[in-house]
């Protein structure tokens, strides 16, 4: 099962009394004025003397104030026993308070940070009539909103751990956690959106971890979708660039996210620089990861996630990648998006007898990807249901008599594009202009031109599916196929599908005709393809340019393996037996040490006389079996040619 934040070490509970701030300030470099055309520094200090907490902008004349306004043992609404300060944040001072009607249960009261912007006292107002309608275990639950001497303050269960900022001064952190950490985060964003609600300002210093819990605080600039532009407050570094001058969005939302995620993983990233936001390094130390963020921050919005809940799918799937490599043990799990690899390619043995297999066939393997799963929200899925089975032209007629909706017409192209056919190109122009940016069309486009040959573009569509879709397998697999068929390296993308997921058989495949053919005892004793595997790694024992390096254990090893395959015909046991006699003689031919005294290879004793008689019977007996007199000769030949000499 996959770990999730329950699993990891829980986080003590922090003491409310001790956490405290024994001397309230706002620090100079935050205070800025509050007036929206200014903007400016305010209170900062000027020749050798203290800025002021109380005054008037300078540029503006706005008048400002960052003076805390409740003190130990202030009463509000007679309920609320203030215990001092806790924080400062964008919006307003964070208070400690004990709730005298409620035996003291400890609270948080959340007032203005610069009592004298208009804007900030309007937000406030705003927090008080949904705030407290918000319920999620992921988000701190605000209790009421009170005021108290003319000022308002939001009452909010007190959370007492460490924030995430707090966790990460100690250093990056584990990406395996802050996947954890991003899988709740999403949770509690999909939440908000439900509600019609963009939380807007995320950072590490508004996620708490307490236990085995993460909260989201500060919800002082959560916001109702359409909100005016700039009527939220954000943090330089985190925030999307268009809400300079679009108002925010669930896009905007994830943004920020992606940004989260990459300050709490990326060692030495810094989000803003002077206010100015800092690109994302180009390795974020993980390759889906760094997809995965590289999507989410996208320049244009409609290119990021599109819900909480998209991002958490494929979150998730590069959260089994990360534990998968980490734990050593596969971490499976079917797609939403895609239906199961249809079969593995790639494992026949070549016909020559000088390498294990042949090059991969281009046309074989695009037919053999995953295939798309139907939208069920398509008018057609259920009638594209009932032609499950069905393929090649007949398929295509049957397509051509239904309503012409987006899934029949994505089959259609998906038939066309894996026979290569003529056709094919002009049909999915025709979708791209259907279904604009649709990855699926990129797909199908990929498909073709690795049906077609032309595998460095089909390298292209498959990494553009993969930049869409980070935590997919399915494009990491087809990836590494174009790859391979393009002659370009191809076993870091095996590796990864074949790591996280057992089911993907061609991965195992892929990284064995790379060289890593021990992969394939990791072929599942289950799996249809447990013979093929096999064989090929008994074959590989004796394919190979030069044979000295063989040890007698290894042949018998081999022989061994193909005699204790029982999904293996007779006939091909033979064959398979005779290549590694075949080689075992030549390797006794290089004048290696003698083998072990009464060591047998094939029930025969392992010398250059012994081995030649058993070659012979199972020549001769193949040769019974022939399908035509030119192979019954070949084989009777071939016996003849290993028959050991005699003198009779």
């Amino acid at each position: 099962m996959l770990a999730t934040i329950a699993d990891l070490p829980s986080i003590p509970y922090r003491d409310p009394a001790t956490a405290v701030m024994a001397d309230p300030q706002v620090p100079e470099e935050k205070r800025y004025c509050a007036n929206p055309a200014c903007g400016k520094p305010v209170g900062r200090s000027r020749e050798g003397r203290p800025g002021l907490t109380d005054g008037f902008c300078p540029h503006c004349r706005t008048q400002f104030s960052f003076t805390p306004k409740l003190a130990k043992g202030d009463l509000v609404a007679g309920q609320y026993r203030v215990l001092g300060c806790l924080a400062h944040g964008g919006l307003g001072w964070i208070y400690l308070a004990s709730d005298e009607n409620l035996d003291g249960r400890w609270v948080v009261l959340k007032g203005l940070l610069n009592t004298m912007d208009a804007e900030a006292l309007a937000a406030a107002e705003a927090e008080r009539k949904f705030l407290t309608t918000v319920d999620h275990p992921n988000i701190v639950k605000i209790f009421n909103f009170q005021r108290s001497a003319g000022l308002g303050y939001i009452v909010m269960e007190y959370v007492g751990g460490q924030s995430l900022h707090e966790l990460r001064r100690q250093g990056p952190l584990p990406l395996r956690e802050v996947l954890m950490y991003g899988r709740e985060l999403l949770h509690a964003f999909g939440y908000l959106h439900e509600q019609g609600l963009v939380y807007c300002d995320l950072k590490p210093a508004n996620v708490i971890r307490v236990g085995k819990r993460l909260k989201l605080i500060d919800l002082g600039a959560v916001q109702p979708f359409g909100s005016p532009v700039g009527s939220s407050w954000v943090t330089p570094g985190y925030h999307a660039p268009e809400l300079e001058s679009r108002p925010s969005s669930v896009a905007s939302d994830l943004y920020t996210v992606a940004r989260t995620l990459a300050v709490l993983a990326i060692s030495g990233f810094s989000p803003a620089s002077g206010g100015v936001p800092n690109p994302l390094p180009e390795d974020c130390g993980h390759p889906s990861f760094t997809r995965l963020l590289r999507r989410a921050t996208a320049a244009d919005p409609a290119a990021r996630f599109q819900s909480a809940w998209e991002m958490e799918e494929q979150l998730v799937g590069v959260l089994r990648e990360v534990s998968a490599l980490e734990d050593g043990v596969p971490y499976p799990a079917p797609s939403t998006l895609f239906g199961p690899e249809r079969t593995a390619v790639g494992t026949a043995l070549s016909e020559s007898d000088e390498r294990v297999f042949g090059p991969l066939d281009p046309m074989t393997a695009a037919a053999a990807l995953p295939v798309p799963l139907t939208d069920p929200g398509d008018p057609a899925a259920g009638a594209l249901a009932g032609l499950l089975g069905s393929e090649g032209p007949e398929l295509i007629a049957q397509l051509a008599g239904m309503p012409q909706t987006p899934e029949t017409k994505l089959m259609r192209v998906r038939l066309l594009a894996e026979e290569a056919s003529a056709e094919a190109p002009a049909v999915l122009d025709e979708l791209e202009r259907e279904l604009p940016g649709d990855w699926r069309v990129t797909w199908y486009r990929g498909a073709l031109a690795l049906a077609a040959g032309q595998a460095d573009l089909a390298v292209a569509c498959f990494d553009a599916c993969l930049s869409a879709l980070p935590g997919e397998l399915a494009p990491k697999l087809a990836l590494a196929f174009a790859l391979e068929c393009a002659g370009r390296p191809a076993a870091t993308w095996y590796d990864v599908v074949w790591r996280t997921d057992r089911a993907y058989v061609s991965a195992a495949f892929g990284l064995a005709r790379s060289g890593r053919m021990e992969v394939l005892d990791e072929v599942p004793a289950t799996s249809v393809y447990r013979v093929a595997a096999q064989v090929a790694l008994a074959a590989s024992v004796v394919r190979r340019p030069d044979l000295t390096g063989l040890q007698p254990s290894d042949l018998v090893a081999a022989v061994d393996r193909v005699s204790n395959q029982k999904g293996l015909d007779a006939r091909h046991r033979d064959v398979l037996t005779a290549e590694l006699l075949g080689g075992a003689l030549s390797w006794l031919e290089t004048d290696p040490p003698a083998p072990p005294k009464g060591m047998r290879l094939g029930g025969a004793p392992f010398t250059a006389q012994g081995l030649r008689r058993r070659l012979e019977s199972i020549y001769r007996r193949l040769a019974v079996q022939a399908d035509s007199r030119q192979e019954r000769h070949a084989f009777i030949d071939l016996a003849n040619s290993v028959r050991p000499r005699t003198w009779w």
